[in-house]
C-alpha cells in the first residue's frame, strides 16, 4: 500500500489515508504483486518534481499514478499495464522501477525481460 502521512511533527506521523489499490486477487494468478518503487522527488533539474502526484510501480500491476491534491481522498489517475513480454518467466509484466524526467518522460523498467517503458504523461 501507499500510505499518505501528516508529517507536520516529525516525530509523531500519523496516517491519514491510503491509494487506492487494484484487488490483489486480480494479479495472483504469476509473478509479484504490491507496491515496490516511487518515483522520488528529488531536487534535481533533470528530474520531474509534484507535491499532487505520485507514480508508484506495482509489479504484475503495472505503474500507476495517483493524484494526493487532497490527501484525505487520494485518487488514481494513470495505469499503464503492458501485456506481458514474450518469453516472461512468470508470465506477466514485473514493473519494479520508475523515473521521470523533467520533460514528464517517465521510464518504467520491467524486472525481467520487458525491458525499458518510455511513456509520457498527460495528466
Amino acid at each position: 500500500m501507499i500510505w499518505i502521512l501528516d508529517a507536520r511533527d516529525e516525530t509523531n506521523l500519523v496516517p491519514i489515508a491510503t491509494c487506492p489499490m487494484p484487488d490483489h486477487r486480480i494479479y495472483a494468478q504469476a509473478g509479484r504483486f504490491g507496491a515496490h518503487n516511487i518515483h522520488e522527488n528529488v531536487p534535481l533539474p533533470t528530474a520531474w518534481q509534484s507535491d499532487q502526484i505520485v507514480l508508484g510501480t506495482f509489479f504484475n500491476g503495472g505503474l500507476r499514478g495517483y493524484d494526493i491534491s487532497n490527501p484525505y481522498q487520494p485518487k488514481e489517475v494513470g495505469i499503464f499495464m503492458p501485456p506481458a513480454p514474450a518469453g516472461a518467466p512468470t508470465g506477466t509484466i514485473q514493473i519494479n522501477d520508475v523515473f521521470v524526467d523533467e520533460r514528464s518522460i517517465v521510464y518504467a523498467v520491467d524486472r525481467h525481460i520487458g525491458g525499458l517503458y518510455i511513456l509520457e504523461m498527460d495528466f
